[in-house]
């Protein structure tokens, strides 16, 4: 099988429909067809299941559909690790949550970059399970997650530790002596699950059970707008809304009978010495 099959494949279980598929990929929808056919020879199995709109993967095809995309992925590695310019002493691919990278890499990574420009670096923002798959499988060098990770050969070091903020717009002045827990159920509260561990968890059980959320988003880092705008409450961070405190675009507000727990971020790592010393070192201060 070559690449531009698998890469037919991966188009082909994301659209869903052999029509749309060819157009997306420039080519005659008896190509797509033709390619699928001779991989399903090739596998002596059924990927998809054919009816007369769209197609679904079978079991085959759902497990095959991880090794395409982790072929495709190494393949790229590989022709980015022979094809990088000689002006790049090292390249370096790191993987982190987009919280972790809002809050505390983003200004280090730029930093760093201007003072070490034979560095290349490759950051992947990624939810934590794919991003452990590819440390694995040696695709990333480095991981920024909310889990911790303790496995032979890999190292697990805390990272930061943030304290979680009950943010409104400033001009709120409603709970501005602070709240108590059971009136969290009575304000607009803007739902973000971006650490299911522990505090998404302890999040979920300050509501009641099928708590109907006037907003519900799984990227904690577009929630500061929605607030400073009064469209409701929620608790972030306080690195990611640091600015906008300081700044007067959302008002903290005091909790009265309730302390939610802190938010625990991890780097991990294959091994010592995986990354340049210099650059781990800078970005765990």
């Amino acid at each position: 099988m070559d690449t531009t099959t698998l890469r037919t494949f991966i188009a082909l279980a994301q659209i869903k429909n052999f029509t749309k598929t060819a157009q997306q990929l420039f080519v005659a929808q008896s190509t797509v067809t033709n390619r699928i056919r001779d991989l399903e020879t090739e596998l002596d199995a059924e990927l998809f299941i054919r009816n007369r709109k769209q197609v679904d993967l079978t079991p085959s095809g759902q497990k095959f559909l991880n090794y395409a995309q982790r072929f495709i992925a190494l393949e790229v590695t590989a022709l980015q690790e022979i094809q990088t310019s000689p002006a790049y002493a090292q390249k370096v691919h790191i993987g982190t949550t987009n919280t972790i990278y809002e809050c505390h890499l983003q200004k280090k990574l730029r930093a760093y970059m201007k003072s070490k420009p034979d560095i290349s670096l490759h950051v992947q923002i990624s939810h934590t399970r794919d991003m452990l798959h590819n440390l694995q499988e040696g695709m990333l060098d480095a991981v920024f997650s909310f889990s911790a990770f303790f496995r032979e050969g890999y190292i697990c070091h805390p990272y930061k530790t943030d304290a979680l903020v009950l943010v409104c717009q400033a001009d709120n002045t409603e709970y501005s002596g602070g709240i108590y827990k059971d009136d969290l159920q009575k304000i607009n509260y803007l739902f973000c699950n971006f650490a299911l561990q522990g505090v998404g968890l302890y999040i979920q059980d300050l509501f009641p059970r099928h708590h109907r959320f006037p907003m519900e988003i799984d990227n904690s880092t577009k929630l500061p707008q929605y607030v400073a705008d009064g469209i409701g409450y929620t608790f972030l961070p306080r690195s990611l809304i640091e600015d906008d405190l300081v700044q007067g675009r959302v008002r903290a507000i005091p909790l009265l009978d309730f302390a939610p727990p802190k938010v625990d971020s991890y780097y991990i790592t294959r091994s010592p010495g995986t990354i340049p010393e210099e650059l781990e070192a800078y970005l765990l201060t």
